[in-house]
């Protein structure tokens, strides 16, 4: 196998890395995808730095050992505090969600007034609020973390009125802030885009980390000569660390689409 034929390999703490699959299967789909979502030790959002790091490292090494031709780390938790450590240690191409986010609401902000929201670990971390300013230091930025998004989303309370409530609560601060921008600092969050649009009110545009990382990945393929010389649309593998029969169910919301099997992996 050469290594443009090579999959693409993804991971994420759980299956809000799926959005990533989605907009990557929509972009590229001559491309063969390997998924692994670590859903024996999910959340990530709530563990240490020094956690999330090892957890990262071996949801790498699981993937490398599938002969990945590029890795998309779909986590903005592991992006903001994995991913500068794994890129020292790494030789292959890793992607992560938090740069192409920041470069996209630096780009779309009109007032250069900025909104992150996301886990907790992501906007303590501070890296969205760090990358954004390398790129414009006179942007102002407001951060929020949401932690209820996400349960919210697996449960599959995308249009409900206690999702809409929550909505109204956690963007109460950013309407008053002014944000013309808001960075959905979390790959669950885009599942609520209408929502949370709804919350933060008209005008206000919704950076979809999950879309700009398959941008991302479509033009590092095309840098490297990485991408697929196949025409046809490819295999997505899918793997996880816990409970494949409850993460297929949840895949399939996500992805919008049939997923025919998930598989259990122990590290």
């Amino acid at each position: 196998m050469t290594e443009r034929e090579k999959a693409i390999g993804v991971f994420d703490s759980g299956v809000g890395g799926l959005t990533v699959v989605r907009e990557l299967l929509e972009r590229l789909p001559a491309e063969d995808i390997i998924y692994f979502g670590d859903s024996a030790r999910v959340p990530y959002g709530t563990k240490s730095p020094e956690t999330v790091l090892r957890f990262s490292r071996q949801n790498l090494a699981f993937l490398e050992s599938k002969h990945v031709k590029l890795i998309v780390v779909a986590c903005n938790t592991a992006s903001s505090l994995a991913l500068p450590a794994l890129e020292a240690e790494e030789e292959l191409p890793l992607v992560g969600v938090l740069l192409p986010g920041a470069r996209a609401a630096a780009r779309e902000t009109r007032n250069r007034r900025v909104a992150v929201i996301g886990t907790t670990a992501t906007i303590n971390s501070g890296a969205y609020e760090r990358a954004i300013r390398d790129i414009d230091p006179g942007i102002e930025i407001w951060s929020g973390a949401c932690p209820l998004f996400v349960p919210l989303v697996e449960e599959g309370w995308l249009d409900d009125e206690v999702t809409r409530l929550t909505a109204a609560r956690y963007l109460e601060p950013v309407r008053r802030f002014g944000a013309d921008t808001i960075v959905l600092g979390c790959t669950h969050y885009p599942l609520l885009e209408e929502t949370i649009a709804g919350a933060a009110g008209p005008g206000v545009v919704l950076v979809d980390s999950a879309q700009e990382t398959a941008i991302e990945v479509e033009g590092l393929l095309d840098e490297r000569g990485l991408r697929t010389p196949s025409s046809e649309r490819r295999r997505l593998e899918i793997y996880v660390s816990d409970l494949p029969a409850r993460f297929r169910e949840v895949a399939e919301r996500f992805l919008g689409r049939p997923v025919e099997r998930v598989e259990r992996v122990r590290f």
